[in-house]
């Protein structure tokens, strides 16, 4: 019997590349993006993975200054928030603030594929976040029972103080929203909240800690340590 010629080997390979199959598409928004219009842009490309089998995604921006509430935020946690547009949300978590400096990355993946595991989910997205901060020196851990990752703040052995936020949805098991990471936001900005509901604890930044990088760092970054924690699923 005579093997397939190796045009027709890599024609067969092309064409079993299916959007449901190939890895995430990863798409960068260089300008600041108002929350609104964003969100429901990514709302309908979850939707378009789950009914038409649309490549994963993950997307890179900036928001412009909002504040925002997940589906636990309470009212008495919203202290002063100024002149930022407030906006309640269908994610999960409390509230917190996106702006200028902090690296958001919304992640939507499709869980048919990936298992309908959201504890899972929340696991790795908590590991690719430490991992990633790993890469620049800074030493990102979980708190038990509390949203997003922590770094020491050297007030105390036990101080800790938050540098990146969770806050994911999950639509017919189909994720969206995601993550946030604090790169050299105004920090004043969480005066105006109990950022997640957490009141035992401040907010920090690559920038406090003294940790010089870029965006553009921290996206690669991003990249390079996501197949660590999201594999691409056999088959």
């Amino acid at each position: 019997m005579l093997s397939p010629s190796p045009l027709t080997a890599f024609s067969d390979r092309i064409n079993s590349m299916t959007p449901a199959n190939l890895p995430p598409l990863w798409q960068h928004y260089p300008d600041l993006q108002p929350y609104t219009p964003l969100v429901s842009k990514m709302e309908a490309y979850a939707a378009a993975i789950r009914h038409d089998g649309a490549q994963e995604a993950i997307w890179l921006l900036e928001h412009e200054a909002v504040y925002t509430g997940g589906t636990s935020a309470k009212p008495h946690d919203l202290l002063s928030p100024g002149k930022a547009p407030i906006i309640e949300v269908g994610r999960g978590g409390q509230w917190t603030w996106h702006g200028p400096g902090q690296r958001v990355a919304y992640v939507m993946l499709d869980l048919t594929r990936r298992g309908q595991d959201v504890r899972a989910l929340v696991h790795a997205l908590e590991g690719w976040i430490i991992a990633s901060l790993a890469n620049f020196g800074i030493a990102g851990q979980r708190r038990a029972g509390l949203p997003g990752i922590w770094v020491k703040n050297g007030e105390s052995d036990s101080g800790l103080d938050k540098i990146a936020a969770i806050g994911i949805r999950i639509s017919r098991w189909v994720s969206w929203h995601g993550i946030s990471i604090n790169l050299d936001p105004d920090l004043a900005a969480f005066d105006a909240i109990v950022p997640c509901g957490v009141s035992d604890g401040g907010v920090t930044s690559f920038a406090n800690l003294g940790i010089s990088a870029s965006m553009d760092e921290l996206d690669a970054t991003l990249k390079a340590q996501f197949d660590r924690f999201f594999p691409l699923p056999a088959g």
